[in-house]
């Protein structure tokens, strides 16, 4: 049996896939401790306030059947999108309509359609790239463009900080825009890194975005209102060529796969399309259960008032852990500005991450090994990409101080 080249592309063993397999094999098979997946935390107070929209929907008249028995549009959930535009207008003041928002089966799918729709092979012959203007970036980028060398990205500045801390910036001064670049991208907080772009850096890459007349994408997952795992002040921006995607997976839904892509009209009318032809719709049920809480601002309460508050003293907690395990141990840890990770710089490690994450899963202790946040730089021996790890503190606390004990331990041990 031969495979296209389509199929031969997307079935070699990426990094993402390689998360997900351990991910599930550790939720099946129990004894794993699990600081490398995304899962976010099973928080009672949101696990609760979900659990009684599900039987307020099923106690509605036809509310459970006509969940899980119409399709809705290619465009998704109207009555969500609408409610959503609604509150965004009225909380940020953008200027959208519902026009201006699809749906999508979970943020990994929208970036899939955002990225093919901006780079690879153009009507004209000419081929485009998307830019992540620093790195580490997103695990999940690396593999989703059609083509091959679909990716460019540029090493960030670092500054040291006190305390062990260390904050990525981007690189202005080596940041270069060629006519070969068809969209820019970055997340904010950033997964795997826990940065957060200051508002004077995601500014001047909209208005280089601006004037390249290229689209600025910002991956929201993590973002403010909702899921609001930020820990620094920042302020969200959106306008005619920005595009915000945003989901539902960390506030607590990520088995419903709702991603949410906010853009000009002509951009949510090809995710539309590009949904009709891949799935016939996006799934409807994670809608469903967040409309109520989108329509009355519950969901916004609920972020900045139980979900943002119970990651932020887990991360300060988790670095803590780790200061007191490491000791002298060269190692510097990002600055925790959001999302659900710290990620861990171990200066001069004496093997690779990569090795480092094979005799920690041996001791039961999952992480994710740098080397695959480096989406575009594969060409790029850089030290730095195999002296890095990232740890998720989204598990109970008991597993996370386990897994930081047995981190620390087999890194000394190295070093020794």
């Amino acid at each position: 049996m031969k495979f296209s080249k389509f199929g031969k592309k997307f079935t070699h063993k990426a990094g993402i896939t390689q998360l997900m397999d351990d991910l599930g094999a550790a939720m099946a098979g129990g004894d794993m401790l699990m600081l490398g997946g995304g899962n976010p935390a099973h928080i009672p107070e949101v696990q609760a306030r979900f659990r009684k929209q599900m039987e307020t929907i099923l106690a509605e008249p036809k509310g459970f059947e006509s969940m899980i028995g119409n399709y809705d549009g290619s465009r998704g959930n109207a009555a969500f999108i609408e409610v959503l535009a609604k509150m965004l207008r009225e909380t940020f003041g953008w200027e959208i309509a519902p026009k201006n928002i699809a749906l999508t089966n979970g943020s990994q799918n929208a970036f899939f359609c955002l990225f093919n729709l901006f780079a690879g092979e153009m009507a004209d012959g000419s081929k485009k790239k998307v830019l992540f203007p620093l790195t580490p970036e997103y695990i999940g980028y690396a593999d989703a463009g059609l083509s091959d060398d679909f990716f460019a990205a540029r090493r960030p500045s670092i500054e040291l900080l006190e305390d062990g801390l260390f904050k990525y910036h981007v690189d202005f001064d080596a940041l270069q825009v060629g006519d070969d670049i068809g969209a820019i991208c970055v997340s904010r907080p950033t997964n795997p890194t826990g940065n957060v772009l200051t508002d004077t850096e995601i500014l001047h890459l909209d208005a280089i975005a601006r004037e390249k007349e290229i689209p600025f994408i910002i991956d929201n997952a993590y973002g403010t209102p909702f899921p609001d795992i930020i820990y620094t002040d920042a302020k969200p921006i959106w306008n005619s060529n920005t595009v915000v995607c945003m989901s539902l997976s960390k506030l607590g839904l990520p088995n419903l796969r709702t991603g949410i892509v906010i853009a000009r009209e002509e951009i949510a009318s090809a995710i539309s399309e590009i949904n009709g032809v891949m799935s016939l719709a996006p799934g409807g049920i994670g809608a469903r259960m967040a409309m109520d809480m989108v329509r009355s601002g519950e969901i916004m309460q609920m972020s900045q008032e139980i979900i943002q508050p119970f990651y932020e003293r887990k991360a300060f907690q988790t670095l803590e852990w780790f200061r007191e395990e490491l000791g002298d141990v060269p190692c510097r840890i990002h600055k925790p500005e959001g999302a659900l990770f710290l990620w861990l710089w171990f200066q001069d490690l004496p093997c690779s991450a990569a090795e480092l994450y094979e005799r920690l899963k041996a001791r039961k202790t999952l992480i994710v090994p740098g080397h695959y946040f480096f989406p575009g730089m594969d060409h790029d021996d850089w030290s730095h990409k195999h002296e890095c790890i990232r740890v998720t503190y989204a598990q109970d606390d008991a597993v996370v101080h386990e897994g930081v004990k047995i981190i620390a331990n087999e890194v000394k041990n190295i070093y020794a």
